[in-house]
Formats: structure tokens, C-alpha cells, sequence
């Protein structure tokens, strides 16, 4: 429990610090987002209609509530007719990675790892072939939600193939880590013996 523990943690820190690079160093941030053209018109409108911070779709519709056949029938035209999108709208505003949501991503990303640390714990097979296990974890993350979210709510592509390159290479390199702490459940040593 004790090499989990730590291939957790330092599987983590792995994990944040590939999306410190991901994200700074490299386009994989950015892919697909793009700046609202006249953006202040925008803004504007924003603050006069939305005060409650949540995801909005449009063309919208109460969720609370199931719609009367005429009701879906106008939402659905005006589907067909565009825009539609999703915003996720802050009315109150916020700061460019603030120390709360760098704190939440690192014990979320060690959080992730020692998941994975204890899975890799019970695969039986070579250290390659672990930390491949601990990719196509990751692959199964993103199959799994990013590219619903591009087929259903029409995430751009761009962004839902950098969100893909993210997942599957912080899982392989976290997988590395893991797989050289942790030894296989069959009684082989991990690279690591002396913790």
C-alpha cells in the first residue's frame, strides 16, 4: 500500500506538470477556442440577461420541465435555424489560474494517480505493457467524455483531439512512474526496491 501511496502521489505530480507543458508550451491549450467576434457587444448582453453562474445552451429551454409537443416544435426549428452553443458563463467574473483552481487540478490529478497506481498494482505483466494499461486508461477518459461532448454539444475538433493528445500522453507518463514504483501483482520486483 505503501509504494500505491507513493506512485499516487508522484504519479500526480507527473500528470500536472504535463498539462503545465501541454498547456504553456505547446498549442494543445488552444486548439479550437476561438475570441467572439465584437466580444464587448457580447459581454454586454451577458451581464444584462445572465446573473446565475451555470452552463447555458442555445437556443434554450427549462430543463426543469417536460415540453408540450408545440413547444419542442419550435425549439426544434429554431435548432435548425442557429445558433446554437453552449456557454459557460462566470457573471461574476474570476482570475486567470488562480491558486484554488491550481490547488484543485493538483489533488485532482493525484487523486487520478492513485487510482491508477492501484490498478496498475494489479496487472500482471511487463513494466511496458503496465504503463500502456495506464494510457489506455486515459484513452478511456476522453473516448468517454470529451468525444461526447464533441458529438452531442459540438465541442470543436481541434479541441476535442488536444483534450485526446492530453489524456492518453499524461496516462502513458504517469503510467511509467507508477509501473517503475509499483511492482505486478505476480511477485516480480518493481524498478524500484528499496521503498
Amino acid at each position: 500500500m505503501k509504494r500505491i501511496m507513493i506512485a499516487g502521489f508522484v504519479g500526480g505530480v507527473v500528470i500536472f506538470m504535463w498539462g503545465a507543458v501541454a498547456h504553456l508550451a505547446t498549442p494543445l491549450g488552444t486548439m479550437g477556442i476561438r475570441q467572439i467576434p465584437d466580444e464587448s457587444f457580447v459581454v454586454v448582453s451577458l451581464r444584462n440577461s445572465i446573473t446565475e453562474k451555470g452552463l447555458y445552451f442555445v437556443p434554450g429551454r427549462d430543463m426543469t420541465k417536460s415540453m408540450t409537443p408545440k413547444d419542442e416544435k419550435v425549439w426544434e426549428e429554431k435548432l435548425k435555424e442557429g445558433p446554437t452553443g453552449l456557454l459557460l458563463v462566470n457573471p461574476a467574473g474570476g482570475e486567470a489560474m488562480s491558486l484554488k483552481e491550481l490547488g484543485t487540478e493538483f489533488a485532482t490529478n493525484i487523486v487520478a494517480a492513485l487510482v491508477g497506481a492501484f490498478l496498475i498494482s494489479r496487472v500482471v505483466g511487463s513494466y511496458f505493457s503496465r504503463a500502456f494499461f495506464s494510457m489506455l486508461v486515459g484513452l478511456v477518459g476522453w473516448l468517454s467524455i470529451s468525444v461526447p461532448n464533441w458529438n452531442w454539444y459540438g465541442y470543436p475538433t481541434e479541441f476535442t483531439l488536444a483534450a485526446g493528445i492530453e489524456e492518453v500522453v499524461g496516462g502513458l507518463l504517469a503510467g511509467l512512474v507508477i509501473a517503475w514504483i509499483v511492482p505486478p501483482p505476480d511477485g516480480r520486483k518493481s524498478a524500484v526496491s528499496a521503498i
